[in-house]
């Protein structure tokens, strides 16, 4: 019966917590990488001329957004040179938005596919729109971001002085009253797009793309496959440019904003979009980038992979937990005590990673009172992961309600 025990219990639990000290060890060279690293130097200019600044187009793909497009681009047109350019694709749209954006002095091009819906295939339509007069440096901002002073312009250099996709900082803002759980998704948010971002920025390893304040050099762009339906096109895209020898730069100089839904169902939908789409990314192309990884031998390929081990913060909390719930059994069942040690050295990496993060970064947007809620709120992600286990994911392009609190 010991025998047993230790081949069908101690084993796979062992096992499983051999497996989740993968994310642990990422988040633990990210946080090192964050406090103790360097700031990269700026990319030495390709050209004896780089000092000539890049002629930019700012893409933006846009669907429904007729109530706070004209805001934005408001807010952007001042960052634009003589000779930049300012391209919304209205898609699919059944309100005002190309109207709108041509009377805030944008231009628009209007697309409609019932059968290809997606940001992806908006982002295509717009490439193939600019290439009449194609600009150096393309800027993919989305309708419901505004970029702060200056950004553009210092994120529109990087990638025109490396020739390399770049991507600015994307934060998430709080609403007008906001709940515990827009505090707790905004922590979860800077702990994935700015804290482990610049962790590995500092230790001169690439990011992510997030999706908006992304910066593509011109023949780089035309180049990529665009036009998906993919919910998480960004990651995807970060992929195809990593396994294509170009894998993307962070720009901490350069900050996008956006702001969560003011309702909690909104925000749910938000962020049951995103971490589905994250799972099923890590699920299909982790393969993929260590298969390419070895046959190429570039690390690169092993730093995006790496990085993309790290699950949404709550569904790695639930599988941590799970993991040492497994290995305290096999531990009282057989006496094996290896695999409850790895797992109790994987949670606490995670939980003093976590902490760390509050302190250098989390405290703006939540207290240490509140984060007390973060069990009840991960426990409330459970129904979100059967429906994906079951194959339900969301798909389509749907725009969430925002409370902007007053701001563009």
């Amino acid at each position: 019966m010991t025998q047993l025990a230790v081949l069908f219990i101690a084993l796979p639990a062992l096992s499983l917590a051999l497996l989740m000290l993968l994310p642990a060890s990422v988040l633990a060279c990210q946080a090192l990488g964050y406090f103790f690293g360097q700031d990269s130097p700026p990319p030495a200019p390709n050209n004896p001329d780089g000092a000539k600044s890049p002629r930019l187009a700012v893409l933006m793909p846009a669907h429904n957004e007729a109530a706070g497009i004209g805001a934005v681009i408001a807010a952007l047109r001042p960052e634009l040179g003589a000779r930049d350019r300012l391209l919304v694709v209205a898609d699919n749209c059944t309100d005002d938005t190309a109207l709108v954006a041509r009377q805030a002095g944008a231009e628009v091009t209007a697309r409609n596919d019932a059968e290809r819906r997606g940001k992806g295939y908006a982002l295509d339509w717009g490439v193939r729109a600019l290439a009449a007069d194609p600009p150096d440096v393309v800027v993919i901002i989305d309708a419901d971001c505004v970029l702060e002073p200056g950004s553009l312009q210092r994120l529109a250099a990087a990638c025109a002085l490396s020739a390399w996709p770049t991507q600015a900082t994307y934060l998430m803002d709080l609403p007008a009253c906001p709940s515990l759980k827009h505090r707790i998704a905004a922590f979860a948010w800077m702990l994935k797009n700015h804290f482990r971002a610049l962790g590995f920025h500092r230790l001169g390893l690439p990011c992510q793309l997030m999706g908006t304040g992304m910066a593509l050099p011109w023949p780089l762009i035309r180049s990529v496959p665009l036009a998906s339906g993919n919910t998480v096109e960004d990651v995807q895209l970060g992929i195809d440019l990593a396994l294509a020898g170009q894998a993307p730069q962070y720009c901490p100089q350069a900050v996008v904003r956006s702001w969560f839904a003011a309702s909690d169902v909104a925000t749910d939908t938000q962020r049951t979009r995103w971490e589905q789409g994250h799972l099923m990314t890590l699920a299909t192309q982790l393969p993929r980038l260590v298969r390419a990884m070895v046959a190429q031998r570039r690390w690169q390929l092993g730093a995006i992979a790496w990085d993309l081990c790290v699950p949404p913060v709550s569904f790695l909390l639930l599988a941590q937990f799970a993991v040492l719930a497994a290995n305290v059994l096999a531990w009282w069942l057989t006496g094996q005590a290896l695999g409850l040690g790895l797992a109790l050295l994987g949670s606490g990496v995670v939980a003093a990673v976590v902490a760390a993060a509050w302190v250098a970064l989390g405290h703006r947007v939540i207290s240490l009172r509140q984060l007390l809620g973060v069990p009840a709120y991960v426990l409330g992600k459970l129904p979100m992961y059967f429906k994906l286990l079951a194959g339900r994911q969301q798909r389509e392009w749907v725009r969430t309600e925002r409370d902007n609190g007053g701001k563009p």
